[in-house]
C-alpha cells in the first residue's frame, strides 16, 4: 500500500497539470463576437465606422481562423444600440462592441464590467436645432420651452454640459423624451421648440424645417458624443492575445480611413447607410480628418468619462460610482501602435496622456 500511495502521489501533480491543460484549451473560444451598428440597404448589411473596413479587409477574420476561431458580427440598430449592447454584454453573448459612452458607464455601474480598449477618435458632434422661424439664438433663449431629447443616449451628457455652461438645468425646460426620428418629426410639426440631436440636424436644414443654432464644434473637445471599442473585462483579462488582434485590426482600419486620400471612398461607403454624403461631409468639416479616428488616450477622453460618471450619479442614471481608471485600458493600443509602427501617425491633443496600467 505504501508503494501504491507513493506512486499515486507522484502521478497526481502530472495528472493535475494535464487536467489544467485541458481546462485552458477548453477556455479558448470557438467564436469571437463583436457588436456594432449596422444598416440594411438594398439587401446588404453596412457596418458603421471602421468596423466596415475591418469586415471588408478580412484580416481579423483570417487571423482568428488560423486559431480555429470564427469571427461573428452582431448587428445593432441605431435606435436601441445602447440597451441592446448592454444586454448582450450582461448575458455574455458578445465579447466586444463599438458603442457609446453613457450606456457603457451605466453597464459598469450595474456590475456588467467592460473596458474601453480603443478610443473612437475625437467624437461625434451634437447639434441644437430650432424651427426656421424661431427667434432663438442660443440655449438660453429657449428657457421654459419644449426641447426634444432622447434621454439615456450618449448625447444627453453633451446636452447637460451645454445647460451647465449656461447656468441652466433640466428643470428650466419642458423636456420631451423622444428618439431622433420622433424628435425630428416633432420639430417639423411644431410640437417642440427645439431638438438636440446628432448630424441628422443637417437633414432638417436641407428640408428647411430646422436651423442649427449651436453645435459642439464650438465647445471643448470633451463635450462631444463618444463611441469607442469596448471589451468584456473578463474576456480581455483571459484572452489578451485575442484582444490584441481586435485592437490591431481596428488600428489598421483607422489608419487606412485616416489618410486624406481615402476620405472620399470611406464616406461614399458610409453613405450606403442611408445618411446622405453631404451630411457626412458637413459633420467633419472644419476639423482635422485623421483626428476623427485617433485611437489615442488623452486628457479630453479622461475628462469626458469623469464628467460622464459624475453626471450619471447626479441624474440618478446610476446608483454606484464607477472609477474612470477601471474603464480605460490603454495597453493594447500602445502595443498595437508599436506592432504596426504607427506610434507617430496620430497627433495627441493637448493635455497629459492616459498611462497604461502596470
Amino acid at each position: 500500500m505504501n508503494l501504491l500511495h507513493r506512486a499515486l502521489r507522484r502521478l497526481l501533480p502530472a495528472a493535475a497539470a494535464l487536467l489544467a491543460g485541458h481546462a485552458l484549451a477548453a477556455e479558448q473560444p470557438t467564436t469571437l463576437r463583436i457588436a456594432t451598428v449596422a444598416y440594411a440597404n438594398a439587401g446588404q448589411i453596412t457596418f458603421n465606422g471602421p468596423a466596415s473596413v475591418i469586415d471588408r479587409d478580412k484580416w481579423l477574420e483570417q487571423q482568428l481562423a488560423q486559431r480555429n476561431i470564427k469571427l461573428e458580427w452582431v448587428p445593432a440598430t441605431t435606435g436601441s444600440v445602447g440597451t441592446f449592447v448592454n444586454e448582450e454584454f450582461a448575458n455574455k453573448r458578445i465579447d466586444f462592441a463599438f458603442y457609446g459612452d453613457l450606456p457603457s458607464i451605466i453597464a459598469n455601474a450595474s456590475g456588467v464590467n467592460t473596458q474601453l480598449i480603443v478610443p473612437g477618435g475625437i467624437g461625434n458632434n451634437v447639434y441644437l436645432v430650432v424651427p426656421p422661424g424661431s427667434t432663438a439664438k442660443s440655449i438660453a433663449d429657449l428657457k421654459g420651452q419644449r426641447i426634444a431629447l432622447h434621454r439615456g443616449r450618449p448625447w444627453e451628457l453633451s446636452f447637460a454640459k451645454l445647460l451647465e455652461a449656461n447656468h441652466l438645468g433640466f428643470e428650466d425646460f419642458r423636456i420631451f423624451n423622444l428618439n431622433p426620428q420622433a424628435g425630428a418629426a416633432a420639430l417639423s410639426a411644431g410640437r417642440v421648440d427645439a431638438f438636440f440631436t446628432l448630424s441628422d440636424a443637417f437633414l432638417l436644414e436641407d428640408k428647411q424645417v430646422g436651423r442649427v443654432i449651436w453645435s459642439s464644434k464650438q465647445a471643448p473637445a470633451d463635450w462631444k458624443m463618444r463611441a469607442e471599442v469596448w471589451g468584456a473585462r473578463d474576456f480581455v483579462k483571459d484572452h489578451p492575445d485575442l484582444t490584441q488582434l481586435v485592437v490591431d485590426a481596428y488600428l489598421k482600419a483607422a489608419w487606412w480611413v485616416s489618410q486624406d486620400a481615402n476620405q472620399a471612398a470611406y464616406q461614399e461607403a458610409q453613405s450606403r447607410s442611408g445618411v446622405p454624403l453631404s451630411v457626412l461631409q458637413r459633420e467633419v468639416s472644419g476639423e482635422p480628418w485623421p483626428a476623427h479616428f485617433s485611437p489615442l488616450y488623452d486628457d479630453a477622453l479622461r475628462q469626458h468619462y469623469t464628467d460622464g460618471i459624475a453626471y450619471s450619479l447626479k441624474a440618478k442614471l446610476i446608483r454606484n460610482a464607477v472609477k474612470v481608471d477601471d474603464l480605460l485600458e490603454p495597453k493594447f493600443v500602445e502595443q498595437g501602435l508599436k506592432n504596426l509602427q504607427l506610434e507617430s501617425f496620430w497627433q495627441r491633443s493637448a493635455g497629459p496622456s492616459v498611462a497604461a496600467k502596470p
